[in-house]
């Protein structure tokens, strides 16, 4: 009971419930683009794999805006550049998860309709992919550990760097 009433009560501290409500529009763009590409459209019927890869680029630059902006919105690990190298490392990972996942079923299992497409890649595949990604966010990206270790954060990178060889 301990363990389950822990886990209910950091599922409602606000950091989880913005970055699960930045995931949900992220997921709305994520499904549409995937089903539209999917689609008969314009396009024609794009393959499930590329339409994936397509999709999550799209859904990741909604999320990192969102996660920048309103999750960890007071948290910076003072280089923008390595923050979005990193978010882009672990979505990819994350990709790789839903891919492997819609490749499993599509490709391996032969469940080829469009709503086994979506059920691997869309609830299997994503729910895989976020769990990784708000652990990997909490921790490398956007969290408190995300900054240089002993760096102060109130001066330039290049000056972070200087402090550790003059002592201060």
């Amino acid at each position: 009971m301990w363990l389950s009433e822990r886990l209910l009560a950091r599922l409602r501290s606000p950091q989880v419930v913005t970055f699960l409500a930045v995931g949900a529009v992220g997921y709305v763009v994520d499904v549409t683009s995937f089903n539209l590409l999917r689609s008969d459209s314009w396009l024609g019927r794009v393959d499930p794999s590329y339409a994936r890869v397509v999709a999550v680029a799209l859904a990741m630059v909604v999320t990192y805006l969102g996660n920048r902006l309103l999750t960890w919105r007071g948290q910076s690990s003072g280089d923008r550049r390595r923050e979005i190298g990193l978010f882009i490392i672990f979505n990819v990972i994350g990709l790789g998860l839903s891919v492997a996942t819609l490749v499993v079923s599509h490709d391996v299992l032969g469940l080829t309709t469009p709503l086994a497409d979506n059920i691997s890649a869309n609830v299997i595949g994503l729910a895989l992919g976020t769990l990784f990604r708000y652990w990997s966010y909490k921790t490398f990206v956007f969290g408190p550990s995300a900054a240089v270790p002993g760096a102060r954060t109130d001066l330039p990178v290049l000056a972070q760097r200087t402090d550790e060889y003059i002592g201060v």
